[in-house]
C-alpha cells in the first residue's frame, strides 16, 4: 500500500488555513463590537473550520508515512480518525451555540446590524474562496477514462469512483460550506434587524446555524464510522463484484468475499476463488484477468485472492 501523499492537497490546506484564520479574527472582533450572537456563532464555526483544517493537514502528513512492521497498511486510517474527530467537534459547537441562543432569547441584547452585515459579507466572500480551494480536489480513479466502451453498470461504477473524495478533505470542505451558509444567515439577520429592530432574530439565526452544523456533523460521522467498521464502500455491491469475478473463464465459484475501505478512495478486497480443474487456463492468467476487472470496473487495486480446486471447495 503506497503512502497517501499529495502535495497539491497539502498546499490547498495551507492556503485555506491562512484565509480562515483571517476570517476568525475579523468575526470575533466584529461579533464583540456589534454584540451579535449570530456573528459570534459564525466565528465559533470558523474556529472549528480552522481546527478541522489543522487536524486534517496533520493527518495528511502522517498518512504519507510509509508502512512499517507494526503498521502494515501505513497510516491511512488517520485521515478517517481526523474526520471522525471533526464530526464530533461540529456537534459539540452546535450544542454550545444553542445554549447561548436560549439565553439570548430570554434576554435579547442590542445589535449593530449594519456593521454585522458588512463583516458577515466579508466572511462569506472569504469562505467561498476557501470552499473553492478545497473543493478543487477530487480523488478520481486513474483508470476512469481508459474505458471508452463500458456497459451501463460499468459506467455507473466509474461515475461513482469519479465522485469519491478524500473523506478528510471532504469533512473540512463541509465545515467551510456550512460556515458560508451561516454567513448568509447572519447577513439576512442583520438586514431584518436593521429594517425592523427585531433583536430576537439574532439568536434565532444562531439556532439555525447550529442546525446546519449538526447536519454536517452527521454526514461526516456516518461516513467515517462506516469506514471504521469496515463496511462495503458506497456505490459498491458485493453481489455484483462476486458475479463479475465468477464470470471470468475458469472460475467456478467465489466465496469468502470481503470488500472494505482502508480510507476513503482506498478499497481492499479478499476472497477465495475456486478454479475449474479442466479449464486449461493457468492460475496466473486467471489472477491477472480478475485483477484487471476489479481495477477497471470497481477501482479496487489492493486485492488478496486465494485459489482453490473444485475438490478443495468447502461443502455447502
Amino acid at each position: 500500500m503506497n503512502p497517501h501523499n499529495n502535495p497539491g492537497v497539502e498546499r490547498r490546506f495551507i492556503i485555506s488555513l491562512i484565509v480562515t484564520s483571517v476570517i476568525l479574527v475579523a468575526e470575533i472582533a466584529g461579533g464583540l463590537w456589534t454584540g451579535s450572537l449570530a456573528l459570534l456563532s459564525d466565528a465559533a464555526h470558523v474556529f472549528m473550520d480552522s481546527f478541522a483544517l489543522v487536524l486534517s493537514y496533520v493527518a495528511l502528513r502522517l498518512s504519507a508515512l510509509p508502512a512499517d512492521d507494526r503498521h502494515t497498511y501505513g497510516f491511512h486510517r488517520l485521515e478517517v480518525i481526523a474526520a471522525l474527530i471533526n464530526g464530533i467537534s461540529l456537534g459539540a459547537i452546535a450544542i454550545g451555540i444553542w445554549f447561548e441562543a436560549y439565553e439570548r432569547l430570554a434576554a435579547p441584547q442590542p445589535v449593530r446590524s449594519l456593521e454585522m452585515m458588512i463583516i458577515a459579507a466579508i466572511g462569506l466572500v472569504a469562505n467561498l474562496v476557501v470552499a473553492f480551494v478545497l473543493g478543487g480536489h477530487t480523488h478520481v480513479d486513474d483508470h476512469e477514462h481508459e474505458h471508452a466502451h463500458e456497459d451501463e453498470h460499468e459506467h455507473e461504477q466509474a461515475h461513482a469512483r469519479g465522485k469519491v473524495q478524500d473523506l478528510n478533505v471532504h469533512s473540512a470542505f463541509l465545515h467551510v460550506i456550512g460556515d458560508a451558509v451561516s454567513s448568509v444567515g447572519v447577513i439576512i439577520a442583520g438586514l431584518i434587524i436593521w429594517r425592523t429592530g427585531w433583536q430576537w432574530v439574532d439568536p434565532v439565526v444562531s439556532v439555525l446555524i447550529g442546525a446546519l452544523i449538526v447536519v454536517s456533523a452527521v454526514r461526516v460521522l456516518r461516513s467515517s464510522l462506516h469506514i471504521l467498521v469496515e463496511g462495503v464502500p458506497e456505490g459498491m455491491s458485493i453481489k455484483h463484484i462476486g458475479e463479475t469475478m465468477q464470470a471470468v473463464p475458469a472460475v467456478s465459484e467465489v466465496h469468502d468475499l470481503h470488500v472494505w475501505s482502508i480510507c476513503s478512495g482506498r478499497v481492499a478486497l479478499s476472497s477465495h476463488v475456486v478454479l475449474e480443474q479442466q479449464s486449461g487456463r493457468r492460475p496466473s492468467e486467471v489472477l491477472a484477468e480478475l485483477k484487471s476487472k476489479l481495477s477497471g470496473q470497481f477501482g479496487i487495486e489492493h486485492t488478496t485472492i486465494q485459489f482453490e480446486d473444485d475438490c478443495d471447495c468447502p461443502q455447502r
